[in-house]
């Protein structure tokens, strides 16, 4: 049935957007801002497991696994070297905002800049062959593989969270970073792991997003968009909430584009925002707090 199939199709791209939309949350749930350098991450994650694939000759797993740690590293450098000595300075988020734009074309541009911005295909290394599921519909393996994966590292970052002694320190800082600090937690290490996880998830959704698309500098901007709009349904600051919206935000463009036109996805999309802002702005598990930029 062509509604399970945009249904499927909708709950794989959902679950991508979710690792996004999750890291994104992640650092908002710390520091109170909105990373738009988060999409650069994405970006950093596709080329290294691009050129590690055309270039270095490497299968998908370790490809994978460079990718992930080269845009985790990348992501704590640049909260080193560029939010770090704003955040020293003041405490008004607004100045991180501003230089998390920057830094998103500053990532942009050096990959325009170095390598160049035409499209690019990864190699056909992730199986794409149409699977059956139980005689009802009829999906790619590609969906399945990215739906699995994304479970399986949200169930990670879960256990992360609730299992270790950096996730507990995580959850408090979430609730008060100062505190945080006052009660032992080496704040600048909490935040540098807090930057390094959102940027190893982001690159699984590169890759991902690489594969089923297309790779070029800017394709960072239009996910962390949608990321954000999942975020903004779900409530900012709440993981649970941006994997929720993630995937309302997936199956809304995938049975739009199913069974209206894909025209109108983004329109769909950007629906949803104005709907939830006007309705319910601190979306659906969100809540209201203090300064939130």
């Amino acid at each position: 049935m062509d509604i399970i199939q945009q249904i499927i199709n909708g709950l794989s791209i959902g679950s991508v957007y979710a690792l996004i939309a999750v890291g994104y949350s992640l650092v908002y749930s710390v520091l109170l801002f909105s990373n738009f350098a988060h999409g650069g991450f994405l970006v950093i994650g596709g080329y290294i497991c691009y050129f590690a694939l055309r270039s270095g000759g490497m299968n998908i797993w370790v490809a994978s696994f460079a990718a992930l740690i080269g845009a985790g590293v990348s992501a704590v450098l640049v909260e080193r070297f560029a939010y770090r000595p704003i955040r020293e300075r003041t405490p008004v988020t607004l100045y991180m905002l501003i230089a998390s734009m920057g830094m998103s074309i500053v990532i942009e541009n050096i990959f325009v800049v170095t390598i160049g911005g035409r499209f690019r295909a990864l190699p056909p290394v992730i199986p794409m062959e149409p699977v059956n599921v139980f005689g009802l519909a009829t999906t790619s393996a590609f969906d399945l593989l990215s739906l699995a994966t994304a479970v399986v590292f949200l169930i990670g970052l879960q256990l992360f969270l609730v299992k270790t002694k950096w996730g507990l320190a995580i959850r408090a800082a979430s609730y008060n970073l100062k505190t945080a600090g006052l009660m032992g937690v080496n704040v600048n290490r909490l935040i540098a792991i807090v930057f390094f996880v959102a940027g190893l998830l982001a690159a699984v959704g590169g890759i991902f997003l690489s594969a089923r698309y297309t790779l070029y500098p800017q394709l960072g901007s239009m996910i962390t968009t949608k990321a954000f709009v999942a975020a903004v349904l779900g409530g900012l600051g709440s993981l649970p909430g941006a994997v929720i919206g993630s995937l309302i935000l997936g199956l809304a463009e995938m049975l739009t584009a199913g069974f209206i036109s894909s025209q109108f996805r983004d329109l769909v999309v950007f629906g949803i925002l104005i709907i939830t802002l006007i309705m319910r702005p601190t979306g659906l598990f969100g809540k209201s707090v203090g300064e939130k930029v």
